[in-house]
C-alpha cells in the first residue's frame, strides 16, 4: 500500500508512475478524492466535538447565572450536535471502507533504477552466466525423457486431477525431493536463512498483506466454507509471520527460507505451455524472504539475487539475469529481477526465480514495523522475496541439461548425497 501523504503531495508523479507501469486504470484519482472527503468529515467532526465540549461547560455557568432559557437552548444545540456527529461517524465509516478498498488496488511505485518500458520486450538482460551445452545428438525435451525413463507419468496425472497435472515416479520423485533438500540446506547452511515450515492454507487478510488480494483473487484457490485460501507461494505466510508486530531493530535483518507446494489457477496463462511440467496448477518451490531496514534494502536485494544464483552455479546450469522494466513489474514490487535457466531440450530460457524488493508496500498492508532503537518511533520494514529456486522448472533444466545419448540422465554431483549416492538415472 502506498503512503497517502506521499500521494497527496506528489499526485502528478504518482500518475506518471502508473502510466509507466501500464496501470492507468489504477484508482489513484478516486483514492485522493475519498481521502479528501475523509479528511473533510474528520475536520467537521473535530469542530463539532470542540463546540460540544465548550457548550457543555457553558450550560452549568448559564444555569448558575439564572439564564435558564439560554441554558436550555444550549442543551438543545448539544443534542443536535450529537445527532450530527453520529451521522458523520456513519458517513466516515463508509468513506473509510471505500478508501481502504481503493488503496489496496493501487500498485507499488517503481524504484528510480527500474528501466521504463512498454512491455516485457523491453526488459533488460543484465548478464548471462555459463556456456550453453553442446550435444553430439539431438537433445530431447523433458516430456519425452521423463516418459521414456518412467519418472514422469502425464496420463495418470490427468486421470487423477485433469490437465496441467502429472505424477513424478521413482527417481523423478526422488530427484525433486533431493533438489528441495539441497536448496534448503544451501540457504540455511551457507546463506544464513532460518527455515520455516508454514501452513499451506491461510486467512484472507494474509493474502491482502502481500498484495495477492483483492486484485488477484481469481487466480487463487479458495475454500468458501472455512474461508481458507491455498497459498500461491510461501512468500504469503512467511511475510505475514510478523503481521501487526513491532520488531526490535536489533533483530534486523531477518532471513527466512521455506519449502511449500504452491497453488495457482493459471487463468492468465491459459493455452500456454501445455506440454510437459513447465506450468501447472500445483508446483513446489523453495522461497527466500527478508525483513530489513529501509536504508539497506537495495543492497539486500543484490545479496538475494546472488543467493539464488548460487543454486544455478551449484547445479552447473547456464542462466541469465533479467531486470524487469516498469510495465512488467509485479503489482507489489518496486524493483524486480528474474533468473532464467537454459533448457536445451525445450530450447528456451525458463524463469526459475523472481526476486523482488517491495520497499514498505507489503509492510504497510500487513502492518509490520520495527523500532530503530529503544524508545524511537516505529517505522515500516522493507520486505524482499525470491525463489530459491522454483520447481519443476529446475527439474526440467537438470533433466534436459544432463541427458545422455542413450536417454539416461547424469545426476549433478551436489544432489548425489541426497539421492543415496545415485550417479545416473537410466
Amino acid at each position: 500500500m502506498l503512503d497517502i501523504r506521499f500521494m497527496r503531495e506528489n499526485r502528478e508523479q504518482v500518475l506518471a508512475a502508473m502510466k509507466a507501469l501500464a496501470a492507468t486504470d489504477a484508482p489513484v484519482a478516486q483514492a485522493l478524492e475519498l481521502d479528501e472527503q475523509r479528511r473533510a468529515i474528520l475536520t467537521r467532526v473535530e469542530a463539532l466535538r470542540a463546540e460540544r465540549n465548550t457548550g457543555s461547560k457553558q450550560i452549568g455557568q448559564l444555569m448558575r447565572e439564572g439564564k435558564r432559557a439560554e441554558g436550555q437552548a444550549m442543551q438543545a444545540r448539544l443534542g443536535q450536535i450529537g445527532d450530527e456527529i453520529k451521522g458523520l461517524d456513519e458517513e466516515l465509516a463508509q468513506v473509510e471502507a471505500a478508501f481502504g478498498n481503493v488503496m489496496l488496488r493501487i500498485p507499488n511505485l517503481p524504484h528510480p533504477s527500474v528501466p521504463v518500458g512498454k512491455d516485457e520486450s523491453e526488459n533488460v538482460l543484465v548478464r548471462t552466466e555459463g556456456r550453453l551445452p553442446e550435444f553430439d545428438f539431438e537433445p530431447l525435451p523433458h516430456w519425452d525423457l521423463g516418459t521414456a525413463l518412467d519418472i514422469i507419468d502425464f496420463d495418470r496425472g490427468v486421470k487423477l486431477s485433469g490437465s496441467r497435472f502429472y505424477v513424478l515416479k521413482g527417481a523423478g520423485a526422488r530427484l525433486q525431493r533431493a533438489l528441495i533438500a539441497w536448496m534448503l540446506d544451501l540457504h540455511t547452511g551457507k546463506h544464513g536463512y532460518t527455515e520455516v515450515a508454514p501452513p499451506y492454507m491461510v486467512k484472507a487478510e494474509v493474502l491482502v498483506g502481500t498484495g495477492n488480494l483483492p486484485k488477484f483473487g481469481d487466480n487463487l484457490y479458495h475454500d468458501a466454507e472455512e474461508d481458507f485460501w491455498w497459498i500461491p507461494t510461501a512468500e504469503v505466510p512467511v511475510t505475514n509471520l510478523y503481521r501487526d508486530e513491532i520488531l526490535d531493530g536489533a533483530r534486523l535483518p531477518i532471513y527466512h527460507v521455506a519449502y511449500t507446494p504452491c497453488f495457482r489457477r493459471e487463468k492468465m496463462s491459459a493455452g500456454r505451455d501445455v506440454r510437459g511440467i513447465k506450468r501447472g496448477h500445483q508446483f513446489d518451490k523453495v522461497e527466500m524472504v527478508k525483513f530489513v531496514r529501509p536504508e539497506t534494502s537495495m543492497d539486500e536485494l543484490m545479496t538475494l539475487i546472488d543467493n539464488a544464483e548460487d543454486v544455478c552455479r551449484g547445479l552447473g546450469i547456464p542462466y541469465r539475469v533479467i531486470q524487469m522494466c516498469t510495465a512488467d513489474l509485479s503489482f507489489s514490487a518496486m524493483v524486480k529481477y528474474d533468473l532464467e535457466m537454459w533448457a536445451p531440450g525445450c530450447q528456451e530460457w525458463l524463469e526459475v526465480s523472481s526476486l523482488s524488493n517491495f520497499g514498505d508496500f507489503q509492510a504497510r498492508r500487513a502492518n509490520i514495523r520495527f523500532r530503530p532503537e529503544p524508545g524511537a518511533k516505529p517505522e515500516y520494514v522493507h520486505t524482499l522475496n525470491g525463489s530459491g529456486l522454483a520447481l519443476p522448472r529446475v527439474m526440467i533444466a537438470v533433466i534436459e541439461t544432463y541427458q545422455q545419448a542413450d536417454g539416461s540422465i547424469i545426476v549433478p554431483e551436489v544432489l548425489r548425497p541426497y539421492m543415496g549416492g545415485l550417479e545416473w538415472i537410466g
